[in-house]
């Protein structure tokens, strides 16, 4: 096998084995609970086996594969149950780091940099429809902004305990962002949203520790709600990822 050595090219491919194989298995391509084989994975996206196998460690990381006793990877399934527990405890830990940093008191560059990623959402969100560009875009910013909050509370012990809860696909901030694009109520779900990252930004900069915990608390609550609607769709396969939830009674 031909060994790459010029660092741009080789991580090219391994960026690309990485999309390709998480595109794969959110879309149900390699079917929930399948053993996924190296070599005509590798064949299949045109990489060699080496980005594969760096992919398929980092996908087990994120909690989308587990990792078999004697070596390989299958795809990870869940229930409805695991989704929400995981999104529940996403939301305490969040809220319990926005209380740490109201009360320790954020770095004003933190708090410059969260009010200038709020006003380009508030960008993205003045559109009255929102495209995959649009959705794309927010995704990121939203990302962004949850990770300026944790980054706000200065405590890496909490912080890489919400590193693991978020590893499961659905328990990100973000995680039921695409879920939001397929309801005509997309928008106004994401205004809302918006609107809670204003006020708990705003009980940070006043010191207000038990709001912002509240807030960030209820913040998850959108997740939940936005979980129980996909529970509900009949148009299930459109929604990446959806395909590795477990059904009731299955």
């Amino acid at each position: 096998m031909k060994v790459l050595t010029e660092p741009e090219p080789s991580g090219s491919q391994a960026v690309k084995a990485l999309l390709a194989l998480r595109e794969m298995v959110l879309a149900g391509e390699l079917p929930a609970g399948s053993r996924i084989g190296e070599v005509a994975v590798a064949e299949r996206l045109g990489v060699s086996r080496t980005p594969i196998r760096a992919a398929l460690m980092r996908l087990e990381q994120e909690g989308l594969l587990d990792l078999l006793p004697g070596g390989g990877y299958t795809v990870r399934t869940f229930s409805e149950r695991d989704i929400s527990d995981a999104i529940e405890l996403r939301g305490t830990l969040e809220g319990l780091l926005a209380r740490l940093a109201a009360e320790r008191g954020a770095p004003q560059v933190l708090l410059g940099e969260s009010r200038l990623c709020l006003d380009q959402i508030d960008q993205v969100l003045a559109a009255p429809a929102l495209d995959d560009e649009s959705f794309s875009r927010y995704v990121g910013l939203n990302e962004r902004f949850h990770s300026l909050l944790c980054e706000m509370a200065a405590s890496p012990v909490i912080a890489k305990e919400l590193e693991r809860v978020v590893r499961l696909p659905f328990a990100s901030p973000s995680g039921f962002v695409v879920a939001q694009a397929n309801s005509g109520r997309a928008r106004d779900m994401l205004i809302v949203a918006q609107d809670q990252h204003r006020q708990v930004l705003e009980a940070i900069e006043q010191g207000e520790g038990t709001r912002a915990q509240a807030i960030m608390c209820e913040h998850s609550r959108l997740a939940q709600r936005n979980l129980r609607a996909v529970g509900q769709s009949r148009d299930l396969d459109s929604l990446p990822g959806v395909r590795l939830i477990r059904r009731r009674g299955s």
